[in-house]
């Protein structure tokens, strides 16, 4: 294997669920997210609105998409439905050349995520289904605070959709992000998805090429 290929694995401090996140969940839960929206997000906002809220095509949304390899394999997986991908990375995005599909049901948009997704909370933009790829996980036990789902950005992003999907190769990262989930009523299991699985992500064929087990975590809604 050549050395470019291969990623390290996750360390950490942290041996199990954080002690302070049920109260940190519990306090976001309840807390406004005071930051102003970033121009540029807010502008790119407003250009992909139209598109997103004409027709009745069912929505996608891939945060995180990197190069946005992920976003054509799901255009191409959902080729009825709108599939938008956001990255804040104007690097990674410039590299979409080498995964760029004839697919039209697909756009990339660069954009803060904690602000893109006050945005679509805000106007009640609701997608089928919420693919979270990118892993985001702050290993170290004092940056519990930085990961999403212990952060004020969380009961927004929990609006989007009634179905997410994660993947990580930290799993306690998505078994934590399963524990907050369920105080905004979803249910879901941390799995482990084995080399079998193609891989919807760049960083993701390096977990495996790696021999590093990768898992995944789909959350749904809970209509009790």
């Amino acid at each position: 294997m050549s050395r470019n290929t291969k990623s390290r694995e996750i360390g950490s401090n942290q041996l199990g669920v954080h002690e302070k996140l049920h109260s940190l969940v519990e306090r976001y839960k309840s807390t406004q997210f005071a930051r102003p929206i970033s121009e540029h997000t807010q502008r790119a906002f407003d250009e992909v609105l139209p598109w997103l809220t004409q027709g009745s095509s069912e929505l996608i949304l891939d945060a995180c998409c990197g190069v946005g390899q992920s976003t054509v394999t799901l255009a191409k997986q959902f080729p009825s439905a709108k599939v938008l991908g956001v990255d804040k990375s104007v690097h990674r995005l410039e590299k979409h050349h080498a995964y760029e599909a004839e697919a039209c049901n697909y756009q990339l948009l660069r954009a803060d995520l904690n602000d893109f997704w006050r945005l679509l909370a805000q106007h009640n933009i609701v997608f089928t289904k919420h693919y979270i790829l990118y892993p985001n996980p702050y290993p170290k036990a004092t940056q519990i605070q930085k990961r999403w789902y212990a952060s004020a950005i969380m009961p927004y992003l929990m609006q989007l959709s009634p179905c997410l999907e994660l993947r990580s190769n930290w799993k306690l990262y998505l078994e934590e992000f399963a524990i907050a989930a369920q105080s905004y009523g979803f249910d879901g299991t941390v799995v482990n998805i084995g080399p079998h699985v193609e891989p919807l992500t760049p960083f993701e064929k390096k977990y495996i090429q790696s021999n590093q087990t990768c898992y995944q975590l789909i959350l749904e809604k809970r209509y009790d």
